[in-house]
């Protein structure tokens, strides 16, 4: 039994998971939202949000211990300037993990893990709503289309019907040089 044994293995060594968690915490601190499974999303929650929280204290030594975990320097920089100006008056809870089903490979069940109030949700909100706005404007523009659509249709017709009677003049005239050929080939000589 695995009584107050905390953390997953992972089926990986100790190096390995560390190595795994400064990549996956680097990479959730750059990008806000990234694709993992379940399990290494549950586990990484927490090495997430004691970074953050390293980040808000803003201390010279919370910046040395966040530097363990956070590789890249960009990374570093936005977890101790935007992200803790962000997160200032939330006490904990900096992510969400939204199950997304199976993996096709190995039906491992997949999860996206994201800091809530992300920048990019704002964006997200402004499409939907130019989104809906945009059938709006199209139908006023429908109309105008219609009204121009139809003396282009007339005009096809017409060309239609140029072709059509410059076809029935073609069948008129057909081809004599076949015929002479096909009975040159059927008769074969017999001795």
């Amino acid at each position: 039994m695995r009584h107050l044994k905390s953390g997953r293995k992972l089926g990986r060594t100790s190096a390995h998971r560390k190595a795994l968690f400064r990549n996956m915490v680097t990479a959730l601190i750059r990008r806000e939202r990234i694709q993992t499974t379940l399990a290494k999303a549950k586990e990484l929650r927490s090495h997430v949000e004691k970074t953050i929280t390293l980040g808000k204290k803003g201390t010279l030594h919370a910046k040395r211990l966040a530097r363990r975990v956070v590789v890249e320097k960009e990374a570093f920089i936005k977890l101790f300037g935007p992200l803790s100006e962000r997160y200032a008056k939330r006490a904990g809870g900096y992510t969400r993990i939204i199950k997304i089903g199976h993996r096709l490979g190995d039906d491992a069940p997949m999860a996206f893990i994201e800091l809530v109030d992300r920048e990019s949700e704002a964006p997200a909100v402004k499409e939907k709503a130019e989104k809906k706005a945009a059938p709006k404007k199209a139908d006023a523009k429908k109309p105008e289309k219609k009204a121009e659509a139809k003396p282009e249709k007339e005009k096809k017709t017409e060309t239609k019907k140029k072709p059509a009677e410059a076809k029935t003049e073609t069948k008129k005239a057909p081809p004599k040089k076949a015929d002479a050929k096909k009975p040159a080939k059927a008769a074969p000589k017999k001795k």
